[in-house]
């Protein structure tokens, strides 16, 4: 049932969203950088436009791969507090993880919308997507900042989850999509077979680039 890589994804995630496609309200927005090609699929099967919306994980320092907490586009900062708690991190550590995280966040988001507006998320069914998730810190951010917008409609869409993630999760958006939910989840990137790392080029040129002549609306 893996993957074969975050393109696959997108395109067998895809088929769980028929109900949105051909829709001039639908608004897909990708979490780089590998959030993107998934979104990058999902946004071409329902002839939606795509854009970019930057989150960055607030790590663990000597365990980065462990999410204390994230932050999002809107000055928008979601903690992990049982890990936080677990771990007795100091708020000082906590301040400077996320300044150093902030400043990584504004360089992304120069680098990936060039002189492109913020995209219009009021009153649009926004599709929010990602190639998995694991403890949902990222997500959980972006649903945060995506909610002071006042969309319509917040739909969390992604490849696959660790279960109990995906059921939090689900009760803080108006929908939640995924293709698999393994009982034994472990890792994202267990579900795929290629789960390199998404560049910033190749973020930039599928922004830049829509697929096959598509012409996507403006945002």
């Amino acid at each position: 049932m893996a993957f074969e890589d975050r393109r696959d994804a997108g395109r067998r995630l895809a088929a769980r969203l028929t109900h949105y496609a051909q829709r001039a309200d639908v608004l897909v927005l990708g979490l780089p950088r590998g959030g993107v090609p998934v979104a990058y699929e999902v946004a071409q099967a329902l002839s939606a436009p795509l854009d970019v919306f930057v989150v960055r994980k607030l790590g663990v320092p000597g365990h980065e791969e462990l999410a204390m907490g994230a932050i999002a586009t809107g000055g928008v900062r979601v903690l992990n507090l049982d890990v936080v708690e677990e771990l007795s991190i100091p708020s000082q550590v906590i301040e400077k993880v996320t300044e150093a995280e902030r400043q990584e966040l504004e360089r992304r988001e120069r680098l990936y919308r060039d002189d492109r507006p913020p995209p219009v998320v009021e009153g649009r069914i926004s599709i929010v997507v990602d190639d998995g998730l694991a403890t949902g810190a990222t997500m959980r951010a972006a649903v945060a900042a995506l909610r002071q917008s006042r969309p319509a409609w917040l739909v969390v869409a992604i490849p696959t989850s660790a279960r109990s993630t995906y059921e939090e999760l689900g009760r803080e958006v108006d929908e939640i999509v995924a293709v698999i939910l393994p009982d034994a989840f472990h890792a994202v990137g267990l579900w795929y077979h290629d789960f390199r790392p998404t560049t910033d080029d190749e973020v930039r040129q599928l922004l830049n680039a829509p697929p096959d002549g598509l012409q996507y609306r403006t945002v």
